[in-house]
């Protein structure tokens, strides 16, 4: 993605833990910075309740990984303060990553130790990637597997991103584009809009009304600023009586009013009744109010044409984390040849060896398991799919994944994706993942 002409964002470089830079110098030290590494980002388990989760933010992560750079102000900050010795601070004045990363492709759904990212680089390359990687996939997939629920309980009907005030305004657009990325229609977020050429949506809080001597006189100022195809927020004062003054004003073109409090559900049934019979048949009616996917999926009755959500889907509707991990898993010794290793901690225990992923699928496309081959790319029985793609090779970004494309795309496969999966994954239900993850060793 090309930066918009006038933008100047912060480097990624210290998006980072001290403690990698450390790392990073001990292993210049001991000669082990060059040896060749996997390191493979998964998630050891899904929330609970949670049957699968969506990958999200690999995009934004790959922009991040290209212009990940020391320039002059980061090592002074790392001279000043004494954090890496001068062998370091030299090794990073240089800093590109030259090595490959390959992964599921955003919107893909995974599962307990799905390989969601792969990073194939030398030590020193890859290991200081990693709170940086951590960051924006525990986010950003958090923020998709929300949506994902929100949008499947939707049903046909649009869901707005409208979260921006609940959480950080970096976080915000990063949220707004996860959230498009599971099925989201368009988001409230400016900064989202620009950035990735998502579709913004809007009209009037509540203080407009209230800035105003009367609901009418804000109405009448609404309409003549924006047409009667505006959508008029109604439940200031008396809902009833805010129905009835926007049809009387804008008569049957009027494009919807919201409802934001009150019994939604009960409300949006005699509103609905309302409307038709003042003759706005085609008035829609949008609802917001601290909805989460509860709340969509009790509302699937109503007569209801779309949701705005904000709280709970920027805080991942109680799984703000994804709880990923970046563990190395295989690397050279000093033949050059490489060696699987594992982290053997109760509970912490990693798989060893670089993975391939296949998802199996029978005849008629649905999926029955995650296929993890341990150093060896599992057979294809024809009608599976390989998961894996590549994202850098050799440093250079590879076409198609990051920008306003890379939205797109990834929107697609998130709606392929759910294609594949029983249809138990699309209700509310909790229990253990759709599809099992199985391991085939060598």
């Amino acid at each position: 993605m090309s930066t918009p002409a006038g933008r100047d964002h912060p480097r990624t470089s210290l998006y980072t833990d001290h403690y990698e830079l450390t790392m990073l110098q001990a292993a210049l030290h001991s000669g082990a910075a060059q040896r060749k590494c996997v390191f493979e980002a998964f998630a050891r388990r899904l929330p609970d309740g949670r049957r699968y989760g969506i990958v999200a933010g690999t995009g934004r992560l790959l922009e991040g990984i290209a212009d990940f750079r020391f320039g002059p102000a980061e090592l002074d900050f790392l001279r000043r303060n004494q954090i890496v010795n001068e062998e370091t601070l030299e090794y990073l004045s240089t800093y590109r990553f030259s090595g490959d990363v390959w992964g599921y492709a955003e919107g893909e759904a995974y599962f307990p130790y799905s390989p969601i990212l792969i990073v194939e680089a030398t030590f020193a390359e890859a290991c200081i990637l990693e709170t940086y990687v951590l960051s924006v996939l525990n986010h950003d997939s958090a923020i998709a597997s929300a949506a994902s629920r929100m949008v499947t309980a939707a049903g046909n009907r649009p869901c707005i991103e409208m979260g921006s005030r609940r959480t950080q305004e970096e976080s915000a657009a990063a949220a707004a584009r996860a959230a498009v990325v599971a099925g989201f229609a368009s988001t409230s977020n400016l900064e989202a809009g620009l950035r990735y050429g998502i579709k913004t949506v809007g009209t009037a809080a509540h203080s407009f009304t209230l800035l105003h001597d009367s609901e009418r006189q804000a109405f009448e100022a609404q309409i003549a600023s924006m047409g009667p195809g505006t959508s008029l927020l109604v439940d200031t004062y008396d809902v009833e009586a805010g129905v009835r003054t926007a049809v009387e004003l804008a008569g049957p073109s009027l494009g919807a009013v919201r409802l934001d409090s009150g019994d939604l559900i009960a409300q949006a049934q005699w509103v609905r009744q309302l409307l038709d019979d003042l003759g706005n048949h085609n008035t829609k009616i949008v609802v917001t109010s601290d909805l989460d996917e509860y709340a969509i999926a009790a509302l699937q009755s109503a007569p209801v044409d779309s949701y705005g959500v904000g709280t709970s889907l920027v805080t991942g509707s109680g799984a703000p984390t994804a709880s990923m991990v970046y563990k190395l898993v295989s690397r050279t010794d000093d033949n050059g040849d490489f060696v699987s290793v594992a982290k053997a901690a109760k509970n912490k225990a990693s798989r060893g060896g670089r993975k391939y992923a296949l998802r199996r699928l029978n005849e008629q496309g649905i999926a029955s398991q995650e296929i993890l081959g341990v150093g060896h790319h599992p057979e294809d029985d024809g009608n599976d799919r390989m998961l894996l793609q590549q994202f850098i090779k050799n440093g250079e970004l590879l076409p198609g994944w990051t920008g306003p494309e890379g939205v797109v795309r990834a929107r697609q496969r998130h709606m392929d994706s759910m294609a594949e999966l029983p249809a138990v994954v699309n209700r509310l239900q909790r229990g253990e993942p759709a599809i099992p993850t199985v391991y085939e060793e060598d």
